[in-house]
């Protein structure tokens, strides 16, 4: 209690000590333009003093306005700190494990970092409390697990980040659906029955849901065996939109999706196609973690080449996992 009365001190004393200084400043500049105006204004007044006084006016209005703009700044910090503090209170002697935990007991907190009880101990971890957002995949508090971005080897399909219980980043885990890629103990940790999967190429973010239930995502992935899902190739594209591209058959969705030769397409999370009717040689995925022919940079998005239905693709996306 000691701390947060700290807190709230502070973030009520800084703003008091910022306004009464934009005060002083704007009376000693509104004190001078008046004392200047009562003045006996000279008969004449020569450029120089005329540019003088535009000057010291001039100065003085952007240092007002410096002072107001950090003013406004410092009150939204210390708002977002007070907004912390409370809901860490709130949540005192409380232990969550997934934010859907979180989201069922207080509804009215944002999207944003809650703790959470791992095996490791308390984690700070993104959770999406909203309802609109994530567009197929819903609200009802979502729990991040890993952020990749497809223009990275991190998560390569041959990563060992898919096969252990080593997090990555631990502060990307914390500020959202960004750039900083992420993978958290809630990879190994958190239990679900949804999985939400997003996907960012250029401004656009397109989301897909799955309807699986597992102890956890380590638990589906970490073995290298192939888990099936029935999304269908419509959904998987989705995830890029108009520009996606696969080949037309094969079509090996779910978990561990790999082609029977080496080294052609193979996705942790996705869908393969091929031109002939096999899985043997995919020269197309749409997935996350994803390796092999013909890019094997790619490793979150879409790779499409050898007659594909939308032309030949190399889409690098920024993916997002969350569970619930």
């Amino acid at each position: 209690m000691k701390i947060l009365v700290d807190k709230m001190r502070s973030i009520v004393l800084w703003p008091l000590l910022l306004s009464a200084l934009v005060a002083a400043v704007s009376i000693a500049a509104n004190g001078e333009n008046t004392s200047t105006a009562s003045k006996k204004i000279p008969a004449k007044l020569d450029d120089r003093t005329v540019i003088c006084n535009v000057v010291q006016d001039s100065h003085s209005q952007e240092a007002i306005k410096s002072l107001e703009a950090t003013l406004v700044a410092t009150l939204e910090k210390k708002f977002d700190q007070l907004t912390e503090a409370l809901n860490m209170t709130a949540f005192h002697g409380q232990s969550f494990t997934s934010c859907k935990e979180i989201y069922a007991k207080h509804r009215s907190y944002g999207n944003k970092g809650y703790l959470l009880e791992m095996d490791s101990g308390k984690v700070p971890v993104f959770c999406h409390m909203t309802n609109s957002g994530l567009g197929a995949c819903g609200g009802g508090g979502w729990t991040l697990v890993m952020k990749i971005n497809g223009t990275k080897r991190t998560f390569h399909y041959d990563s060992k980040l898919w096969s252990t219980k080593d997090s990555f980043n631990l502060p990307g885990g914390k500020t959202g659906l960004d750039l900083h890629e992420t993978k958290l103990p809630t990879y190994w940790n958190t239990r679900f029955s949804k999985i939400c999967l997003g996907m960012k190429t250029g401004q656009q973010i397109k989301f897909i849901v799955i309807h699986k239930s597992a102890s956890s995502l380590y638990s589906l992935i970490a073995d290298g065996k192939y888990r099936a899902t029935s999304l269908g190739r419509n959904t998987w594209k989705s995830l890029v939109g108009s520009q996606a591209s696969l080949q037309s058959n094969c079509n090996k969705e779910g978990f561990n999706a790999v082609s029977g030769d080496y080294p052609h397409s193979r996705a942790r999370i996705g869908i393969l196609g091929n031109q002939e009717n096999d899985c043997h040689t995919c020269d197309s995925r749409v997935g996350f973690g994803t390796g092999g022919k013909h890019d094997n940079s790619n490793t979150c998005g879409n790779e499409a080449t050898h007659s594909p239905d939308n032309g030949n693709k190399h889409i690098k996306a920024m993916g997002y996992i969350l569970v619930q």
